[in-house]
């Protein structure tokens, strides 16, 4: 990808701010055993059958009265006794995780004055609307990844008024004359297709480096060496 530039040494917050603006598009890669899930289902958009990096996409919407940044989403949050199921406005406070969120790009369109008003106007139409996030419609476009040739036609878990993360923000891109993913059906497009867009014209990607992965037999030699330390 010539129009990519990996970043490394900076927090996901700082981050986020030199790179979010309003009508960009941003991706997640999630830490948690869906996200992956998620990412290795995506595995057959790539040629060498690697699994994508990215669980879950979202668009920015720029700095508030509160001088936080905002991002419109279509996800499922759950608080305390509180759910919220669908597309939704939120601060991208929980996007500065690095240990949940480990993985980040941004991915500028290039879009003209224009078209972000007219991203950030349909994104507000989805939130008015109650827009639900549907799990079923995930699934029927992990399962149809596995065969190209369907990608085409339309979603065969459709919902009425229900577009999970990538979907929505195709779907919101369209309504503004930008498609990033020709040839799809808006309920078939996964993240890792926005990630690959010939339509980005830049893509900063933060990554770390893999943490070195803590074997069985090295946790018990721990353990024991700190019991021994006691005594």
């Amino acid at each position: 990808m010539p129009n990519l530039e990996t970043v490394r040494g900076l927090s996901n917050r700082a981050f986020l701010e030199s790179h979010a603006a309003p009508g960009r598009v941003g991706l997640a890669g999630g830490a948690d055993v869906v996200s992956r899930l998620i990412g290795f289902a995506q595995r057959h958009i790539d040629d060498g059958k690697c699994a994508s990096l990215w669980s879950h996409a979202f668009i920015f919407q720029g700095t508030r009265a509160d001088g936080c940044h905002w991002v419109f989403e279509s996800d499922l949050e759950i608080h305390r006794k509180h759910i919220r199921l669908g597309v939704q406005e939120n601060r991208f406070d929980k996007f500065c995780n690095e240990k949940m969120y480990p993985v980040l790009a941004v991915l500028d369109f290039g879009l003209a004055t224009g078209h972000v008003d007219a991203v950030l106007r349909e994104s507000l139409e989805m939130v008015a609307g109650r827009i639900r996030y549907s799990l079923r419609e995930l699934m029927g476009t992990l399962l149809a990844i596995r065969n190209p040739a369907r990608r085409a036609a339309p979603n065969l878990l459709s919902r009425r008024k229900s577009l999970f993360c990538s979907a929505f923000v195709t779907h919101v891109l369209r309504k503004a004359g930008i498609d990033p993913a020709p040839g799809l059906d808006v309920k078939h497009t996964a993240p890792e297709d926005l990630y690959r867009s010939e339509l980005a014209t830049r893509i900063w990607l933060l990554q770390r480096e893999p943490a070195e992965k803590t074997t069985l037999a090295r946790r018990i030699a721990r353990r024991v060496r700190n019991r021994l330390k006691k005594k």
